[in-house]
């Protein structure tokens, strides 16, 4: 039995307290008197703050002292491009592998050139999304007002060749798009999306897990990364992978994972074995933007050969957002997490010990007292998520790619417990962009394929790569290292998971819609897709406190009730709800 309904695809994206899935949501909420007071406040800020706006908006970095040939891109088939010496391919792991070289403006061009078409799909993916959140002609409207209010100061704290850079990009992006701005702001309001939805909702975007382990705890004791990337805007725009390899014509060349469009750095690794991850952690709303973090993360990856030089650059940057760096270093042996937000700074690193766990919360003597960081810890998935690393590391002492990429692909609870399938309690929450593994020393990385992590990891050597031996084979991948695919790829329950993504978006429609109902059959079949997972029973209770079914809701709810749920406040979304139905039941 399959539920599947035309309005299913982008309800699939979204994501909230009460749901898995997340999309960056701009659209009113109504008990959000936060966003509403500033929506509407927003035309006299922008009246007194036009000046500063008008600016921001004119503005474009000095390209002048650069110099630039323009791409004239040569069509080898269907999947490969290529200009001199740079290149866009795909695998057939399906991953896009780009190859740029230059000085920054030409780097930019490079890219635009080579990924035009990828590119403005992502943007049209993107800005569908968000029309779809906000249908208004009225409130897209004052949504682009805010945005130009709000980034005024952005371009203030991005680096000029940085802009530069960004600006040959954004020379490829589409025209369709110029209503909300220029194309050069406009790439520069993408680059700082993440951080932006992360500070205007206070929103956990990305439920990310990252470890490191050296010495004892691996197979030949070389230090050992992985990441799972768990940002999600759908299946559409997770389907193009990049994979970039820059050679900068300063600076040290590297390797990022992330999406057309993208120049900022989510995950990567330099030439000189300096890798960065980033994880959310919790934030207070800023007056403004300042520097996106995956600049901040560019730049460590770009001049930073050791975790101090990696923690001078990340102190002198201001940021908007709290967020996890973890950095770490060939040439050091080991890993350190650096810890940023608007005003503060910490580095935690760890004695007597040679592994280091990132989830969501902080660790550093800096946010030893943090009041968000302390509430973060206590009421959110975090905390979980990093006992269940300390568990995985006890059954695996001496981990290798294989064993990392089984950490990063682990579904279950603490002790194995069975918690539902796509729990953001579980290290793999089956919504990851991407996953990475990292071998700093033997400059080794390992990405993901679709879907989700799940997929074979591709190998990269990046001694091969920027070398000529890579120029003239034209051969990114290093196949035969490559780590097989996830068993469950195959299996029922991954198949059943995929049409409960369905299904819970076609009983979320029904909880939002005055009029949908859903046939008798139609829950208890939604439920056996993912038994073991509390949301499906809250939904179900949800849906039938809405048709005034209260002790059916109250048995969906008790049910919940008894499951590994994710949050303190979802637990208590769903006490609520039986408060109400036994005031209505007296």
């Amino acid at each position: 039995m399959k539920f599947k309904h035309t309005s299913v695809i982008l309800n699939e994206a979204k994501r909230s307290k009460e749901s898995n899935i997340f999309v960056i949501d701009f659209s009113f909420r109504r008990n959000d008197k936060r966003l509403i007071f500033l929506y509407f406040s927003l035309i006299l800020i922008l009246n007194l703050t036009s000046c500063g706006v008008r600016k921001s908006i004119k503005h474009i970095p000095d390209v002048k002292q650069y110099s630039l040939e323009i791409p004239r891109v040569t069509t080898i088939n269907d999947s490969t491009l290529s200009f001199r010496q740079n290149y866009l391919t795909k695998n057939k792991q399906q991953l896009w592998e780009l190859y740029i070289k230059g000085n920054p403006l030409q780097l930019g061009y490079n890219n635009g050139a080579l990924t035009q078409n990828l590119m403005q799909k992502q943007e049209e993916i993107f800005f569908s999304k968000v029309e779809g959140f906000v249908p208004s002609k009225f409130k897209q409207k004052l949504l682009r007002g805010f945005l130009k209010w709000y980034n005024r100061k952005m371009y203030l704290n991005v680096r000029e060749d940085f802009q530069a850079e960004l600006y040959g990009l954004s020379q490829y992006s589409s025209d369709k798009y110029d209503f909300i701005a220029p194309k050069f702001r406009r790439a520069m309001y993408l680059h700082g999306a993440h951080d932006i939805g992360h500070a205007m909702q206070d929103l956990m975007v990305v439920g990310c897990t990252s470890l490191a382990v050296w010495n004892e705890n691996t197979e030949d004791s070389d230090l050992l990364i992985g990441r799972n990337f768990d940002f999600y805007v759908g299946d559409e725009f997770a389907k193009n992978k990049l994979i970039e390899f820059v050679e900068p014509e300063n600076g040290i060349s590297y390797l990022s994972v992330s999406w057309p469009g993208m120049i900022g750095v989510v995950s990567g690794m330099n030439k000189e074995g300096i890798t960065v991850t980033i994880n959310a952690g919790k934030s207070k709303i800023p007056l403004t933007a300042k520097t996106p973090i995956s600049f901040v993360t560019r730049e460590i990856l770009q001049y930073a050969k050791t975790i101090d030089e990696a923690i001078a650059i990340a102190k002198k940057r201001k940021v908007f957002v709290s967020e996890s760096i973890l950095v770490g270093s060939a040439n050091d042996k080991n890993a350190v997490i650096i810890e940023v937000s608007p005003n503060n700074f910490g580095v935690y690193k760890v004695e007597n010990t040679s592994k280091v766990f990132c989830t969501n919360h902080f660790q550093s003597e800096a946010y030893k007292n943090d009041k968000r960081n302390q509430k973060q810890i206590v009421e959110s998935h975090s905390e979980y998520r990093y006992e269940k690393l300390q568990e995985l590391l006890q059954e695996n002492k001496k981990l290798n790619p294989e064993k990392m990429a089984s950490i990063l692909r682990d579904k279950s609870g603490l002790k194995d417990e069975k918690i539902g399938y796509g729990n953001e309690k579980a290290i793999n929450q089956l919504l990851a962009h991407h996953a990475v593994i990292f071998s700093p020393q033997k400059k080794l990385v390992w990405v993901s394929s679709n879907p989700y992590q799940l997929g074979e990891f591709v190998c990269y050597d990046l001694n091969e790569i920027f070398s000529d031996k890579r120029l003239k084979s034209g051969v990114f991948a290093k196949s035969e290292l490559n780590i097989a695919k996830d068993p469950f790829v195959d299996s029922q329950d991954f198949e059943n998971y995929e049409e409960f993504k369905f299904a819970h978006s076609e009983i979320q429609d029904a909880i939002d819609s005055d009029n949908m109902i859903l046939t008798d059959d139609f829950i208890p079949h939604y439920q056996s897709l993912n038994p073991d997972f509390w949301l499906v029973y809250y939904q179900s209770g949800k849906y039938y406190f809405k048709q005034k079914e209260y002790l059916k809701a109250k048995t969906e709810f008790e049910k919940a009730l008894t499951k590994e749920i994710t949050t303190i406040p979802d637990r208590e979304s769903i006490q609520k709800y039986l408060k109400k139905i036994n005031k209505y039941l007296k």
